[in-house]
């Protein structure tokens, strides 16, 4: 433990060094999840550095969820969790969500997501063909001029198909693509007549053959499915932007 708290030196961004240090540690798992950090006295001491610089360097540390501080309890490595890779994707692509990322989004999930369907297809349990078909049923029974309700249920769908792979990083990498779908999809609800039924009747289908564990069937449907996305996406949405 010594080394990961030895002197810091340099006065210079005193707070990102230490921060940096007590990250590489956790990396490297020195500092393994569930352990306690020292007191800030010790840390001052250990750093050779002032209380200012490490409270800095412990505040971002707890923003970015890699400890927890708790008052009368000291400090506890706690490491990222899910929800935190996925809240920064999120606010990345919020920030340059414009034509060219949504084309660029079409095109990733034209990659990966027949693949997902197919995995899905293998590895869904009974309660992920429940959540799909709830919501397969909440869709087809939305109101149609509730278009922010379809387009979160639409999102919601291919969601829960890559949740049931059962694979943290398919659910790492796709849920913050496709929290800009109801975005995407409420401007084609507001331009395609018919786009919800066109939409369900692809829904039904891959749900049937995610149903019936045919994986090459699942991959081939979706690819289907995003191909038209990418067409309506051509026609009507790339000039509004």
């Amino acid at each position: 433990m010594d080394e990961i708290f030895r002197k810091i030196g340099s006065k210079l961004t005193l707070s990102q060094k230490i921060e940096r240090r007590i990250e590489a540690a956790i990396r490297e798992k020195k500092l393994p999840v569930g352990s306690r950090l020292p007191t800030e006295r010790e840390l001052c001491e250990s750093f050779g550095v002032s209380r200012t610089a490490l409270r800095e360097a412990l505040r971002r540390l707890s923003a970015r969820g890699l400890i927890e501080i708790t008052k009368g309890s000291g400090m506890t490595v706690t490491g990222l969790k899910i929800d935190d890779a996925i809240e920064n994707l999120n606010l990345y692509y919020d920030m340059q969500f414009d034509h060219n990322l949504i084309a660029q989004i079409i095109e990733v999930r034209r990659l990966f997501e027949p693949e997902i369907a197919g995995l899905a297809a293998k590895q869904r349990t009974q309660n992920d063909l429940s959540d799909i078909q709830d919501n397969i049923e909440a869709f087809k029974a939305c109101n149609p001029d509730n278009i922010q309700m379809e387009a979160d249920l639409d999102n919601k769908f291919h969601l829960l198909i890559a949740k049931a792979t059962h694979n943290p990083i398919v659910q790492i990498s796709m849920e913050p693509i496709y929290s800009l779908l109801p975005r995407m999809r409420n401007l084609i609800y507001a331009n395609v007549e018919g786009e919800k039924d066109i939409t369900l009747e692809y829904h039904l289908k891959i749900f049937d053959v995610i149903n019936k564990q045919k994986s090459d069937e699942a991959a081939e449907l979706m690819k289907v499915h995003l191909r038209r996305t990418m067409e309506i996406y051509q026609k009507y949405l790339h000039n509004s932007y």
